[in-house]
């Protein structure tokens, strides 16, 4: 039997906030709220909001072999994202932490999870985060299916995970694995969805301890610097490794950027009725465990900056570029 101890506390932060008016809520559905974090002196917060144009089909992150837009964080800030879920017993989890934390994070839920735990995806965005889109079914990678079966994952995933949510969500999507391509890039910037790799892999999806998590993530923003982070909610490592992540960022004086879209994504309709019964059976079976959420609260009203990328036409960067 499923532990409901989170769904529990989900409905509590409903019934113990009071009316709040929000700082700005964009056309995706998300809100920065003006409520005064409960610990604000260790909680890290959200230092500034980044609203993105992704018109041009932006590429953000270090790990490609493709040109990319110039980071638009600075050297102390991070962006936090989850792949893989939605996952009740991990994502519920999370949601407390980073509430706790008084933090946003941007997820890019997997359509058929999204499907099957609609629930769990809507208390996602009712408190505050960014949803994007991670495939239909995650395959190991999208350059080795053909580009017809590639561009299906893509539209049915974000299909499928607007739908579940009920709201508009953002067009942002990260490749399973991130194994981008030349051609579904281009496909991407044609669909004005900006794609997000990664600088900082926690590699939770392996790690055999909460302990390595923590250790690796470090590690590597040692080396490489911080930047946009990648972790998954699937796995109950990344539950315990979280709150110590966020606690030893904020020792180091790291600040959080939460990331949200100028203009929500426009899903493919032909797949919409193909999902529908999908979505009715994944409503009943969480219908027992019903939040009802306030959107996460923060220190203080983050500033809002506008990105408006510019994204020639892909290509593999140079040596230099790599750099």
């Amino acid at each position: 039997m499923r532990d409901t101890t989170d769904w529990v506390w989900l409905a509590s932060v409903r019934r113990g906030l009071v009316a709040c008016a929000a700082l700005a809520i964009g056309v995706t559905g998300l809100a920065a709220p003006s409520l005064a974090c409960a610990d604000p002196e260790n909680a890290i917060g959200v230092a500034r909001i980044v609203e993105i144009d992704t018109s041009q089909g932006p590429l953000f992150g270090k790990i490609t072999q493709f040109r990319k837009q110039p980071p638009f964080l600075k050297p102390d800030e991070v962006v936090l994202t989850f792949d893989d879920g939605p996952t009740p017993d991990v994502t519920l989890p999370i949601l407390k932490t980073l509430a706790k934390h008084c933090t946003l994070a941007t997820f890019f839920p997997i359509g058929k999870r999204a499907l099957k735990y609609p629930r769990t995806l809507r208390a996602i965005q009712a408190a505050g985060h960014t949803l994007g889109a991670h495939t239909w079914s995650h395959p190991r990678s999208l350059a080795k299916l053909s580009p017809a079966d590639a561009r299906k994952q893509i539209e049915r995933g974000f299909a499928a995970v607007a739908l579940a949510a009920g709201k508009p969500i953002a067009p942002f999507f990260r490749f399973p694995g991130l194994s981008d391509s030349a051609e579904m890039l281009a496909y991407t910037q044609l669909r004005r969805l900006a794609t997000f790799s990664v600088d900082v892999v926690s590699d939770d999806s392996y790690a055999k301890s909460t302990e390595a998590i923590v250790d690796t993530v470090f590690a590597r923003i040692k080396k490489y610097g911080a930047g946009v982070m990648l972790f998954h909610d699937i796995k109950r490592r990344t539950v315990d490794a979280l709150p110590i992540i966020l606690a030893e960022l904020k020792a180091r004086g790291f600040k959080v950027v939460h990331i949200r879209a100028k203009t929500p994504v426009t899903p493919d309709p032909a797949f919409r009725s193909m999902f529908t019964a999908a979505l009715a059976k994944g409503l009943k079976s969480e219908v027992a465990l019903r939040p009802t959420l306030r959107p996460v609260t923060t220190p203080a009203s983050p500033p809002v900056v506008a990105l408006s990328p510019e994204q020639p036409p892909f290509a593999p960067q140079t040596a230099a570029q790599k750099k």
